[in-house]
């Protein structure tokens, strides 16, 4: 098997390990569970953060010790975590449903035609204090989003945003800056 062979057996076996967790993990109803699981797992998280139903992936990488959630946050339902690299969510951050946080990108296998043009790389996602990501977002790996800034509903974040900034868009691009009143 190619993808064996590439990622080592190491972390195949942590695929595979991580994937009846991810089961498990499914089956908790109350987000109580959900965090104290996590926090089990090894992942950050402050107190009255809520995680709602999210699925991470790429778990063999970063693993949960890559996962770093602040005091009272909110994670929404059908929210994509990409576990390649870091994802930190600083206090009082709110992500709505089906946000998807993408920490790498690959082509595919190492003999893939586009990987000269498009070689794997990888890097982490910030959410500082106060942030908040509309529905269906996508976040791109490196984005930093600006403290007490907003993601309108839909966009793509190619790009780091300021703080006290609201953006929207694919790609996003700023709308206006938020008073800080």
């Amino acid at each position: 098997m190619q993808a064996i062979k590439e990622i080592g057996f190491k972390k195949a076996f942590k695929f595979f390990l991580f994937s009846f967790f991810q089961l498990f993990f499914g089956l908790m109803i109350l987000p109580q569970l959900r965090k104290v699981l996590l926090q089990i797992g090894g992942a950050k998280i402050g107190r009255d953060s809520i995680i709602m139903g999210v699925r991470f992936f790429n778990w063999h990488h970063q693993g949960l010790s890559g996962v770093n959630i602040g005091k009272e946050c909110f994670i929404g339902d059908e929210t994509l975590i990409d576990l390649y690299n870091k994802v930190v969510l600083e206090d009082q951050v709110t992500i709505a449903q089906r946000v998807t946080l993408l920490t790498h990108m690959n082509v595919g296998y190492r003999n893939h035609p586009l990987q000269k043009y498009f070689p794997s790389s990888s890097a982490p996602i910030l959410l500082k204090r106060g942030s908040v990501i509309g529905a269906s977002v996508t976040i791109l790996p490196g984005v930093v989003i600006g403290e007490n800034s907003m993601v309108a509903s839909g966009a793509v974040v190619t790009k780091d945003v300021p703080d006290m900034t609201l953006v929207g868009g694919v790609p996003a691009k700023e709308i206006r800056k938020l008073d800080e009143k």
